[in-house]
This record gives C-alpha cells, sequence and structure tokens, in this order.
C-alpha cells in the first residue's frame, strides 16, 4: 500500500469530514481520502470550523499555496476557539516542481500561533490522530506539514485509535481582548506540549526533521521543544527549527478579560432597523453564525443571540455546516462570504443566508459599500426592507434548501453604537 494510501486510512479513522482542494504534492491523498472538494480553500476551511462548532471532527488538504486562502480564518480561529478538532494537512512543494512559488508552511505556525507538526517515515500516521487529539485539548486548529519525500515514501506503524474530546468552545463570555488574553495563554501551553511529546525522539547528535530522517528527531516543529542543544539539524526546506531552536514561550498576558470586568459592552445603535429581524431570528430559534461586523451585536443585550464567526465574510462557510443560518452583512457577504453561498447553491445545502444590507461599512467609518443585490440575480434572493415586519416573518423561516434574504435598512444620521453597563 502506497504512503497516500495508508495516510488516507489514518485521515478516515480519525475523523469523518474531509475537505480538500488537490494540487502537488497532495492531489493523490486528497483522491485516497475521498475528501469534498470545496469552492475553494477558505470555505473548506470555514466548513471544518462550522463541524468543529456542533462536535464533529473535520480536517482540510491543502497545498502550500492554497493554506495561504485559509490565512484570516486560520488566525481568528486561534482567537474564538474551537469545540471538536480540526486539523489542516498542508503539502509543500519544496523545490517548485508544480508550483507558481516555493513557501514553508510551518511559518503559519508563528503567525497564527497553532501548532505545527513534521511528520516522518516512522510516526505520519499516529500523527493524524495525534493532531485532532492536540487540537482539542489546546482548542485551536493544528497544521501537519506533508512533503514529497514522505509521501513518496513508505510509511511504518499503525494509526492510532481516535479519541474524541470535543468539549464547549471556550471563552464566549469574554471580550475580545480578554480572547486574546485566552489565546495567549494557550500558546504557552503549546510550548510545554511540544517539550514533552512522544512524537520527538530526542539524541545527542545530528537531528532530523519530518522525512529528512536521522537516529533523533523533531516532529513538534512549533513550538519547538526545549532543550534543543548545539546539534546540526537537518530539515526539509528552509531551516524553520533552526531559526526559532531558542524560542521562548510568550509572557503571560494576564486574567482574561470579560464583559463583567470591564463593565460594560457596546450594542446595536439605537433606533437600529435590523434590530427587528435579530429579534425575529431569537424568536423563531434560528441561531446565526454572525459576521465580522454589526452582525456580531446580535450576540449582545438585548437579543444575546448567536455565535461568532471566524472573520470577516466566514459566517456562510461557517453556518453550512452548523446551523444552516448566517447572519452578515453586505460588505462582508462581497468581500468574501459570496464564494461559500456559491457552493451552497451548487451543492442544495440548507442554508439561511440573512444579509443586512445598509450600503455602507458601519463599523469603520460608513465608507460606501455596493449594492449586494446587484451579484445575486442568481441565487433570486428575496428583498425586504428592515420596517417591513410581515415581509420579515414570511422570509425568516428554518431552511429546507440555500435561502437568501437580503434586508435593506439605512443607519440613522449621527447614530453611534450603544452601550451596556455592567
Amino acid at each position: 500500500m502506497t504512503a497516500e494510501r495508508r495516510l488516507a486510512e489514518a485521515c478516515r479513522l480519525a475523523a469523518d469530514h474531509w475537505y480538500g482542494v488537490p494540487g502537488f504534492p497532495v492531489t493523490g491523498l486528497v483522491d485516497a481520502v475521498g475528501a469534498r472538494l470545496p469552492v475553494n480553500e477558505k470555505v473548506g476551511l470555514e466548513h471544518c470550523l462550522g463541524h468543529s462548532l456542533v462536535g464533529r471532527r473535520a480536517g482540510l488538504i491543502v497545498k502550500h499555496v492554497g493554506l495561504n486562502a485559509c490565512a484570516d480564518p486560520l488566525v481568528q480561529a486561534t482567537t474564538q476557539g474551537l469545540s471538536a478538532g480540526v486539523v489542516v494537512l498542508v503539502g509543500d512543494d519544496l523545490d517548485g516542481r508544480w508550483s507558481e512559488n516555493v513557501q514553508d508552511s510551518r511559518y503559519y505556525g508563528e503567525v497564527a500561533e497553532v501548532p505545527v507538526i513534521e511528520p516522518g517515515h516512522g510516526n505520519a500516521l499516529e500523527c493524524v490522530e495525534e493532531a485532532f487529539r492536540l487540537s482539542e485539548t489546546h482548542s485551536r486548529v493544528v497544521l501537519v506539514r506533508l512533503t514529497p519525500p514522505l509521501l513518496e515514501g513508505g510509511l511504518q506503524g499503525d494509526p492510532l485509535l481516535r479519541e474524541v474530546r470535543a468539549r464547549p468552545r471556550p471563552g464566549l463570555d469574554l471580550t475580545h481582548r480578554g480572547r486574546y488574553q485566552r489565546a495567549r495563554r494557550g500558546t504557552r501551553a503549546l510550548f510545554s506540549w511540544s517539550t514533552g511529546s512522544r512524537l520527538n525522539r530526542p539524541g545527542a547528535g545530528e537531528t532530523g526533521v519530518g522525512a529528512s530522517g536521522g537516529a533523533a528527531r523533531i516532529t513538534t516543529v512549533y513550538p519547538p521543544p526545549g532543550g534543543i542543544g548545539p546539534v546540526p539539524i537537518r530539515e526539509l526546506g528552509r531551516p524553520f527549527v533552526q531559526e526559532h531552536r531558542h524560542l521562548h514561550p510568550p509572557p503571560d498576558a494576564g486574567e482574561p478579560e470579560t464583559y463583567q470586568r470591564r463593565g460594560r459592552r457596546s450594542t446595536l445603535c439605537p433606533g437600529c432597523p435590523f434590530g427587528p429581524a435579530i429579534a425575529l431570528l431569537r424568536e423563531r430559534g434560528l441561531v446565526p453564525v454572525c459576521d465580522t461586523g454589526c452582525a456580531l451585536f446580535a450576540l449582545a443585550p438585548p437579543y444575546e443571540h448567536g455565535i461568532p464567526g471566524f472573520g470577516l465574510g466566514s459566517s456562510i462557510g461557517v453556518a453550512a455546516t452548523s446551523t444552516g443560518v448566517a447572519l452578515s452583512g453586505d460588505y462582508a457577504f462581497l468581500h468574501s462570504g459570496i464564494n461559500a453561498l456559491i457552493e451552497a447553491y451548487a451543492t442544495g445545502t440548507p442554508l439561511l443566508a440573512v444579509i443586512l444590507q445598509n450600503r455602507c461599512l458601519a463599523m469603520t467609518g460608513r465608507q460606501a459599500s455596493p449594492d449586494v443585490a446587484a451579484f445575486l440575480d442568481w441565487s433570486g434572493p428575496a428583498v425586504v426592507e428592515a420596517d417591513d415586519h410581515e415581509a420579515l416573518r414570511r422570509v425568516l423561516v428554518p431552511p429546507e434548501r440555500p435561502t437568501t434574504v437580503i434586508i435593506r435598512g439605512r443607519c440613522p444620521d449621527g447614530a453611534r453604537y450603544g452601550t451596556v453597563e455592567y
């Protein structure tokens, strides 16, 4: 059995939901796993995050350039947190054999503060389940770096048995600053994990990373394990581990701030035209994934309804595999949410996409935004006015198929966000 086939078996044992975008060196693995092809890599990761929210493990397989498209939700997930495990298998084309550029995906570990595992021939199969366990323990996406020498060689050992540890998503009562503080504490804990991981094989002589081999090996490449002495390090690609061998944990960012401790929380502007729509979603038990922007105020009093998403334009992709309801502003939708809506219609996914159209970027100075309806004729959207309560009651219903609702409203002149004092 080829390395790809054996690795695919480990993937299917570890998680039931897999997405993948083919490209060298992971095309064969995508096919062997039977991964579903998303409209792009970002939507694929958003689907994985949606599965995580409702307690289902999910994985994504991409090549290095595809990981670039995942950057926003990848970084946001570190701050927002997960429930069930999410793992991204990323294949690095080391010499640009079939790629437009050459990158080293391990640097995304540093950018997103996520663990990066680079398995070798002797432990690649066990690394798949271990990555999911790590994701659930530390509430963040885990990257597993794959290289052509690994995928074209033979793999030893056997997959680990699945051990799902899904747990409630952490920190939803925290302020934005509090979620950052919680995540930074989690990053500190990752340094301890790496140093004590059984995936590494310490030694006094030359040390190999991943498929580079060697009597001693390092598998947990970010954060690097502590105590790497002045030994030669052999690795594939850039000298990532060599550069980071003396990296220290970040300073403790302090006790995570809650809204209660801060004493206040921002809410929708007084007189916001979209309040009745949010209230109706709550009344009917339609739980939206809320996009970055004013839609997030659905989480604040008096509504306190919905789930925060994973970055601008993420709500539709996440909702498609979780609650089935997305709440997005018009600019967030045009920014990148439209990709996931195209896929929902192509696959017939039951999804209610609610787009709040105020024709501006309300949170950043009311810069003008295009008319979103002009780009959605193909979806047959229902377009209703925010103050037409009867129309809202007709269109805001549980979805049986992909459904788009555009709610048009105008921000009150001179309005400023409201504040709730605790």
